[in-house]
């Protein structure tokens, strides 16, 4: 407690001397703001490094305060451990006063019963009579004789008591030693437990007064480091005030002269200021047309870049990923959980933001569709896709998404809004009709649904038969399913029956999420094959269209019996799309594509031999955050993995020369009918237009600056 003491007292003085340099530095702040006030100086750098030292002297207070502070808590600590102390040694007195008077009681009393013993030792032995009967005549004798005998016998009861006392007295006696035994016993345990907790007072009171000289020793280092760092600064400022007291006289003679010429010159003042306010709006207009020039050219590299990203996406045989949002419906209810969660960039159409557990995550993919996005936008970026099919290449493009997001809406559409399924068949026809001078096409379509793990015919006859999956047997190591029915199209008629046909036999059934929820993985495979009359040249493109089942919780969906059998095996199906798309992108030797037979069948278009596009549905409302998560975060998986360059299925028949073998190579994904998009016919510009342009921006800016 002492050395505690002592530490507070040099504390204290040296909070008193950190005071006092406060007050200093206070009273210098003051006189140099006074300083500042009779000669003022615009945009004076020394201003900021005052606000600086300002700051810096608040701290060095704060600091000061929470020393303080520690130290009372210090102090009330020390106070509590030694009432505590003093506590015990209460108890401790107590304790022995108790014991001694004890002590005191029991030798008392074994005194009493020591002198008891002693008087009823020195009383005279008892006398034995010898009654005899005498026959005396006297009256006086008789009465003699027989006071004798009750005297005789009221010191046998006296004799008698006295023994009974002695014993009581010896059983006292046994008692009390006991007792003393277990008070000395207590006494000793007692003794102990004070010398433990006399010990453990001490290491507290040690381990308190160190961890005090610590804090002491860190509080005042760190003061003086801080009050060096605080006089260094206040020379500095000494030394800066003493070189700008000439240029403060110098500016106080310019300001004087210059107020004479204004006083002298009004009107020219007026028009410098009109001349300059003329300048400067004249070079604010620059600015911001330069800044507007920048902006559109950001923008339009902006685009060449995502232009020359597509094509190396190509080129690589990457999966192309689109994303569509889906409006907020009714079925979303009301309230907080029905709030829009999904935002979008306005500069990057590839970049959208999801709102999950109030932290934003975004996710950059090839295209993003905002929900007010048509079919017709859709399909628009998907056409050139489906019209490579025509000059021999596989296209595949499947929809993927939780259960109610849209994945049905966008592959099939509706009567009057039709999806990419429709709208591709007609793209198809419209091109076939304009090859019809040179080409002979014929397109044959097939529908099929895996259901329960089990592969459908939708055109056939006996829609519950089983198909199976088979490699050709051309040796060309394609899958076919056999017996899967084909219809050949020539029309768009034809291809509204096939619809409806195929479209009532598929098995739909209503969830707490989705009143028409598909239960099974729906595929629309487009064969075109093609002959160039000419050069015998012949062609075959596959164009696969998926539409999977959505994945579901269980104890979202309300699924049931058959309902719940079902959302096993689509919930299954795509976890086995997932290990095949982890696969693929961590180049494994071994794709587990035979796990499902969905994988299987998607095999060709999962392998490098197909352009594959992804279209991931996501719902934007906040009680679904959880799934659109997840189906993003398996769309940016799904759009890392290469599946390298897509070869074209074209073989040549008989020909008349060798001329005809040179046929026209046409870039991945681009056909006859598509125009080119904007901006790549352009010849990129040389790196001296380059030069010159960056150089021009820069004497604009600089002129305008």
């Amino acid at each position: 407690g002492t050395d505690a003491e002592k530490h507070r007292d040099l504390l204290a003085a040296e909070n008193e001397r950190l005071r006092q340099e406060m007050k200093a530095c206070e009273a210098e702040l003051q006189e140099l703001r006074w300083q500042q006030q009779q000669a003022p100086c615009c945009d004076c750098p020394h201003l900021q490094e005052n606000a600086g030292l300002q700051e810096q002297l608040s701290q060095l207070q704060r600091e000061a305060e929470e020393t303080r502070a520690k130290l009372v808590e210090l102090d009330l600590e020390v106070q509590q451990k030694t009432n505590r102390l003093a506590e015990v040694e209460l108890r401790l007195k107590d304790s022995l006063a108790e014991r001694a008077e004890e002590e005191e009681r029991l030798s008392r009393r074994l005194r009493d019963s020591q002198e008891t013993i002693a008087s009823l030792k020195s009383q005279p032995q008892q006398i034995k009579y010898i009654i005899k009967t005498v026959e005396v005549e006297s009256t006086k004798a008789k009465q003699a004789l027989c006071e004798t005998q009750s005297r005789n016998q009221y010191l046998q009861e006296q004799v008698g008591m006295q023994k009974q006392v002695l014993k009581e007295m010896e059983q006292q006696l046994q008692s009390s030693q006991k007792t003393e035994a277990q008070l000395r016993a207590q006494i000793m345990m007692y003794e102990a437990e004070l010398e433990r907790a006399h010990g453990q007072m001490l290491e507290e009171m040690q381990a308190m007064e160190e961890e005090k000289n610590r804090a002491i020793e860190e509080a005042f280092s760190r003061a003086q480091v801080e009050m060096k760092a605080v006089h260094e600064n206040l020379a500095g400022v000494r030394t800066n005030l003493l070189t700008l007291q000439p240029a403060l006289r110098t500016l106080t003679h310019d300001y004087n002269n210059l107020k004479r010429q204004v006083r002298d010159f009004p009107l020219l003042l007026q028009e410098t200021l009109r001349s300059a306010r003329a300048e400067i709006s004249q070079a604010i207009e620059e600015v911001h047309s330069t800044n507007r020039e920048l902006l559109r050219k950001y923008r339009r590299e902006l685009q060449l870049r995502k232009k020359c990203h597509n094509e190396l996406v190509r080129l690589k045989g990457n999966i192309r990923v689109f994303g569509r949002v889906r409006p907020i419906t009714k079925e979303d209810g009301e309230g907080p959980e029905a709030a829009n969660a999904v935002t979008f960039d306005a500069d990057d159409d590839a970049v959208l933001h999801l709102l999950h557990k109030g932290k934003q995550v975004s996710f950059e993919l090839d295209k993003v569709f905002p929900p007010q996005a048509s079919q017709e936008e859709v399909f628009q970026e998907v056409q050139a896709l489906v019209t490579s099919c025509i000059d021999g290449y596989n296209v595949c493009i499947f929809a993927y998404g939780q259960t109610g997001a849209g994945k049905t809406y966008t592959m099939e559409g509706t009567a009057a809004n039709p999806g990419i399924n429709q709208r591709a068949l007609q793209l198809l026809f419209s091109e076939v009709r304009g090859k019809a001078a040179d080409w002979d096409y014929t397109i044959t379509v097939s529908a099929a649904e895996i259901y329960n793990e089990a592969l459908r015919d939708l055109l056939g006859k006996e829609p519950q038969e089983k198909l199976e999956i088979k490699l050709c047997p051309d040796g060309s190591g394609q899958l076919y399913v056999p017996g899967l029915t084909e219809f050949r199209v020539q029309s768009v008629e034809d291809i509204n029956k096939v619809f409806e046909f195929g479209h009532v036999k598929r098995v739909t059934e209503c969830t707490n999420l989705n009143e028409h929820s598909s239960r099974s993985h729906a595929l629309l495979i487009v064969t075109v094959r093609g002959l160039d009359r000419s050069t015998g040249l012949r062609t075959t493109g596959k164009l696969n269209l998926v539409d999977l089942a959505g994945s579901e919780r269980v104890g979202r969906s309300g699924a049931e019996g058959s309902r719940l059998r079902e959302a096993q095996h689509i919930n299954k199906s795509l976890s086995a799309l997932g290990d095949v798309i982890y696969a693929l992108r961590s180049r494994q030797g071994h794709v587990p594509f035979r796990n499902s037979k969905l994988t299987y069948l998607l095999q060709d278009s999962l392998s490098g031999d197909s352009k594959t596009l992804m279209m991931v549905q996501v719902s934007p409302a906040e009680k679904n955050t959880s799934e659109t998560l997840c189906s993003l975060k398996f769309a940016e998986r799904v759009r890392s993995v290469e599946l390298g360059p897509v070869s074209r299925k074209a073989e040549l028949g008989s020909w008349p020369s060798q001329e005809h073998l040179e046929v026209p190579k046409r870039l991945a994904g681009d056909s006859p009918g598509s125009a080119a998009p904007p901006g790549r016919g352009h010849a990129s510009p040389s790196p001296g237009q380059l030069s010159s342009r960056s150089a021009s921006i820069r004497r604009k800016l600089h002129t305008s600056g």
